[in-house]
């Protein structure tokens, strides 16, 4: 199985999984499925699913991988912001505007988001398919001329990356990892995304995690993560 590493730095980042309201959180460090997307984008394959859907669905014959994600040093911060959220609102609410706005979101509301500050990570990724971990390098060297879908971006495409690095070497990090069964209470314990599924978010995956307190090059085992589901 190939093996690669990648160092990820973005003033501003959000990963908020699905979710309604006002009040929008994010995940407080990258996530397995956002890591896994970006190696595809950086690979240049095309992750949307053919045809018409009211919802954008994803492929399901992309291939798996295993996903480490690591804490190089500080966790980065969270801070929030307001804006003004256009939506088509559900019930008959505003309806006379609808006939004005010609087709536009009619439905304005305040909404608060949050966002990750100066987030630093490293992502480890396993995959049989070899060729694909080459593509991504060549993906970040600029050798690569087809066609893909956007500029990769930190989770909101409000947010892009200041740097991307291929690593040449085991980075030292603080891994992400499944808890064991008897563990107490961790410091720093989250639920991060796996398989997202946009047509029926009760299929959505994720798993509990915690960052290990020592730094250590090699991830253990319980850091690596199949994504974006079991084989």
């Amino acid at each position: 199985m190939g093996r690669l590493w990648l160092r990820l730095r973005a003033p501003f980042a959000a990963y908020r999984p699905l979710q309604a309201g006002v009040y929008r959180a994010t995940s407080p460090f990258l996530t397995p499925s956002a890591a896994y997307g970006l190696v595809l984008n950086l690979a240049g394959v095309e992750t949307r699913a053919p045809g018409a859907h009211a919802i954008t669905q994803v492929r399901e014959d992309l291939p798996l991988m295993r996903i480490a994600l690591g804490l190089p040093g500080k966790p980065p911060g969270v801070a929030s912001l307001y804006q003004q959220l256009h939506t088509y609102p559900v019930g008959n609410s505003g309806k006379e505007r609808k006939e004005r706005l010609h087709g536009a979101k009619y439905w304005i509301a305040p909404a608060r988001r949050e966002l990750l500050v100066d987030l630093d990570a490293i992502v480890g990724v396993e995959s049989t398919d070899e060729a694909l971990l080459v593509e991504v390098g060549r993906g970040l060297r600029g050798e690569r001329t087809e066609p893909r879908y956007g500029l990769p971006f930190a989770g909101d495409n409000n947010f892009l990356f200041d740097r991307i690095d291929l690593l040449a070497e085991f980075p030292m990090a603080r891994w992400y990892a499944r808890p064991e069964q008897e563990s107490g209470p961790l410091r720093g314990s989250c639920r991060l995304t796996v398989g997202i599924n946009r047509a029926d978010a009760s299929r959505t995956t994720s798993v509990f995690v915690a960052p290990l307190q020592e730094l250590s090059s090699e991830p253990p085992e319980a850091a690596w993560i199949w994504t974006p589901r079991s084989p």
